[in-house]
């Protein structure tokens, strides 16, 4: 059965005018969030808990859930730790479940609520998600998550290579979703060069955490695919 649509949504600001009926939302945050979300994931986080703002993070505290909170690509003074891959190993995030506010990743999850389906996408799972979605059929809405509402390099060329690998179902592509698979033709050979032309790219250098990107910029490190199920992110069945 093939999807009936594939598109792309540059940037959170646009979603309000995407029809997200019969839509399996992918919400895409390379530097950071949705990395890091597959990896805890795929380390054998019990669950990750998506939330928009600060105060919804400190809501969750003392009842045993890590907390997790950044913002402008640091961590938020209190909290266990922020958005970045390293801290989402097997031995801290093991059977734990954790409460997650971002910048960008994690508002841009809370805005897809009206889809089928929210997945998680990136680099680190591209693979098992493009052979998930290639199965499914519903339209496809890759929702890069971009920067304070703005677009972003990372995030259109991820979407870019989920396009190019699922596009052999047959189905549609809007303009944005054409535009991303040309991004990604040019970036395809070099990834991280490429990719150094990012603003948050070099936001992150700016902060001596460029070993991130890096992280980041793997591809299928981990087959888990992250799925909401009420309010929690797991890993899909």
């Amino acid at each position: 059965m093939n999807p009936k649509s594939i598109r792309v949504c540059l940037s959170p600001a646009l979603l309000p005018f995407y029809d997200l009926d019969d839509t399996i939302a992918v919400v895409v945050d390379i530097f950071r969030a949705t990395s890091s979300i597959c990896y805890g994931l795929a380390n054998g986080a019990k669950a990750i808990i998506p939330v928009a703002e600060v105060d919804e993070c400190l809501a969750y505290q003392g009842n045993g859930y890590l907390l997790a909170a950044e913002r402008n690509g640091e961590v938020v003074e209190g909290f266990d730790f922020g958005n970045s891959p390293f801290a989402y190993t097997k031995d801290k995030v093991a059977g734990k479940t954790i409460v997650l506010t971002t910048t960008n990743g994690t508002r841009a999850i809370q805005l897809c609520s009206g889809a089928k389906r929210v997945v998680i996408g990136s680099f680190l799972n591209i693979t098992a998600l493009s052979a998930w979605l290639k199965k499914q059929n519903h339209h496809i809405l890759l929702v890069c998550a971009g920067w304070n509402n703005h677009v972003n390099l990372e995030d259109t060329v991820f979407s870019g290579a989920v396009v190019n690998r699922i596009k052999d179902t047959g189905a549609e592509l809007d303009d944005a979703a054409h535009v991303a698979e040309s991004l990604y033709l040019e970036a395809e050979k070099n990834l991280a060069v490429y990719l150094s032309k990012a603003s948050h790219g070099k936001r992150m250098q700016r902060l001596n955490i460029s070993q991130d990107i890096a992280f980041c910029l793997q591809t299928d490190k981990v087959s888990a695919i992250p799925i909401m199920k009420g309010n929690k992110l797991v890993c899909l069945a």
